[in-house]
């Protein structure tokens, strides 16, 4: 898979992104107590669809001997960080925080992409559902801040090691944690790409430098108490260790000339 993408295969991520991102802004207007994950999932599936795309996550495997992912979307709730499953028996209550991702190929059957079906793109959000207290409130808003703050050093010429740094001197001053063992990646031939997108600093990613056309998917994922994270027993969903609350958000970002792209952005994003 190459690192730096054409400029037709650009334009295919840009148009894919922005469906992507209206239709994750429809799915967290859904997030309401009573509802199940399994309903958003549903919509999510038809929406896409709907669009020429696939799910990305849909069967998507980690190993070929691994069990298939059984969710159009990774349906995480409170200490639950990222690929929980969406069933019916996971419902939202007031006070709950609810965290959607969502993955799609686009357009299908072009020719180009794997197997001839167009490019992924990714994309991830946490939303509050009903009233939360202040200091859950906050935990969202500084990992939406992490974003941004990585989206700013994708610049030409920096290093996949200057985002990472920079989401950390932003997030642990303020006593939070930085998961480590998840991390964001490249995107658009394949759903997970080269190279990490690390979250905190890594010295290894100086040699990773940002160059025009480079595509990737940088999602910070931000915890209350502890960062070290554990895998439920269904082999999907990972959890913080000490159950405390965690957040995830996420945005696919091509590098340009004049700055970064963030093509999955939300119309209702402030």
């Amino acid at each position: 898979m190459s690192y730096i993408k054409s400029q037709s295969e650009i334009e295919q991520i840009i148009k894919g992104g922005k469906i992507l991102g209206e239709i994750l802004q429809k799915l967290g207007d859904m997030v309401n107590p009573g509802i199940t994950a399994l309903d958003i999932d549903e919509e999510a599936e038809k929406l896409i669809k709907e669009a020429s795309g696939r799910p990305a996550f849909k069967g998507y495997r980690g190993r070929k001997s691994e069990p298939a992912f059984p969710s159009t979307i990774c349906a995480s709730c409170n200490d639950e960080l990222v690929h929980g499953i969406a069933t019916k028996e996971k419902v939202l209550k007031d006070g709950d925080i609810f965290s959607i991702d969502i993955g799609m190929q686009w357009p299908l059957n072009c020719g180009e992409g794997e197997n001839g079906n167009g490019f992924f793109t990714d994309t991830a959000i946490t939303v509050i559902v009903g009233e939360v207290p202040e200091k859950t409130k906050q935990l969202l808003s500084v990992t939406k801040k992490a974003l941004e703050i990585g989206i700013e050093q994708c610049k030409v010429g920096n290093t996949v090691a200057d985002i990472g740094k920079a989401i950390q001197n932003y997030v642990e001053p303020q006593g939070y944690g930085i998961v480590r063992d998840l991390v964001g990646h490249g995107v658009g031939h394949g759903v997970h790409e080269d190279p990490r997108v690390p979250n905190y600093y890594d010295k290894n990613m100086e040699d990773w430098i940002l160059k025009e056309g480079v595509v990737i998917a940088i999602e910070p994922m931000v915890t209350i108490g502890d960062y070290n994270i554990k895998t439920a027993p269904d082999g999907w969903g990972i959890s913080t260790v000490d159950g405390k609350l965690c957040s995830h958000q996420e945005h696919t970002v091509v590098i340009a000339k004049d700055g970064p792209v963030v093509v999955t952005r939300r119309s209702n994003e402030k």
